[in-house]
This record gives structure tokens, C-alpha cells and sequence, in this order.
């Protein structure tokens, strides 16, 4: 990729297995650097790995990934829990009856299936702070939308495909949108202006309008 960038596949599904052996090499080069390398871009089942042209070049940066890859006890590392309130009132809600209708479901089994997902970042894209969480259960996986929506809030909760997220600003989305989440997911820290960090695991908490309001106020 360009004269200062190696792309490691390991795949080309979304697939927890395979993403687990992109975080492996992701940990690997943060606990082990080699002389030169800048940094490492986690995808779904890639990796970009970033170096500095003037310092090495793609020969080394390639074996020193695969000496890491095949290095299995490079793996240690801890998954952060986070926790995303939700609020699936109607007004939040524009696309909750048409995925029932679609899955044959109420809409409660629907919300009842969001909440009971198992979801994990796998990568961010898109705009910033759109971490790509995957875990939609299989009963509520809808396609993409034909065409996009407009003017879609900050804070949606979206869901296509096995893929679910968080709305960080408001813009186009074709994505379904089945509620909205007044976690902070842009912290405004420097150092650290995500909410999440990839691979971390992701629960959805239901709440009132009258805590979404309480909460979005503060």
C-alpha cells in the first residue's frame, strides 16, 4: 500500500475468529515495535501497517509481522467493557416497526433481540468516532436500505447487516435506525477522543424518555 504501508488480510469476512487474529498482530506491534514502525490500523479482517520509508522499508516491516503473527504468545490482552443506553421510543425509532414487519417479530422481540446481542468494536470508519460494532442477532439482520436517509440525528442506533453503531454527527445513513443513545461516544480528550477502543465488548442498556432527556441534558 504505497511506499510507506503494508495491508495484512487474515480474511474477507466479518468473522469474530478472524478479527481476534487481527487484534493478536495489532497487540504484537504495540507491545513490540520494529525500528521504523509508525502505526497499525485495525479493519474487520485486516490490518494497515504504517512505517516510516526513510527509516525501513516493506521487507522488514513484512518480516517483522510475520515473526509477530506466528509469535502466539503475543496475545495477551484485556477487553474493555462499555456500557450504551438506549432509548426505542417512536421518535427514536422511525425504522422499529418496519424491521418487526420485516423479521416477523413485535416490535418488543425486537428491542428484546438488540439487547441480547453480544457486540464488539471491530474497527472505526466512516466519521469519527463510527465504531463498526459486530453481534446483530441473526433473528433482526436486515440489508442495507435501498437509498440513504437525510439529516439522521446524532446518536441513532443503527443496525445493517450483522453490523451495529452509534451515531457520533448528523448526516446521511442507510443503515436502519431502531433508537437513540445519549452516551457520549466523542469524549473531547485528546488523548483519548473515542468512547471505545477496538475490540473492546459493547452492552446496550434500554432507558426511559425521561432518562434519555435527563442524561442528554447534562
Amino acid at each position: 500500500m504505497a511506499d510507506h504501508s503494508l495491508l495484512i488480510e487474515f480474511g474477507d469476512l466479518i468473522d469474530h475468529r478472524i478479527h481476534a487474529r487481527v487484534m493478536q498482530l495489532d497487540r504484537a506491534l504495540a507491545a513490540h515495535p520494529f525500528t521504523g514502525f509508525v502505526e497499525a490500523v485495525p479493519a474487520y479482517a485486516s490490518l494497515l501497517l504504517r512505517f516510516d520509508p526513510l527509516i525501513t522499508d516493506h521487507a522488514i516491516a513484512e518480516q517483522a509481522a510475520r515473526r509477530l503473527i506466528e509469535d502466539v504468545g503475543a496475545t495477551d490482552a484485556g477487553t474493555g467493557l462499555r456500557e450504551v443506553r438506549v432509548c426505542y421510543d417512536d421518535e427514536f425509532a422511525p425504522d422499529l416497526e418496519a424491521i418487526a414487519k420485516a423479521c416477523s417479530l413485535t416490535t418488543e422481540q425486537v428491542i428484546e433481540a438488540h439487547l441480547s446481542g453480544q457486540y464488539d468494536v471491530f474497527m472505526y470508519g466512516f466519521a469519527p468516532g463510527y465504531a463498526y460494532l459486530a453481534g446483530v442477532p441473526e433473528l433482526i439482520r436486515m440489508p442495507r436500505k435501498s437509498a440513504a436517509v437525510r439529516g439522521v440525528s446524532a446518536g441513532s442506533v443503527l443496525i445493517a447487516g450483522q453490523q451495529c453503531l452509534v451515531s457520533t454527527i448528523t448526516m446521511p445513513t442507510g443503515w436502519w435506525i431502531l433508537g437513540r443513545s445519549p452516551t457520549a461516544i466523542l469524549t473531547g480528550d485528546p488523548d483519548k477522543p473515542f468512547l471505545f477502543d477496538v475490540g473492546d465488548r459493547v452492552v446496550f442498556r434500554r432507558i426511559t424518555r425521561t432518562e434519555f432527556d435527563a442524561e442528554a441534558s447534562q
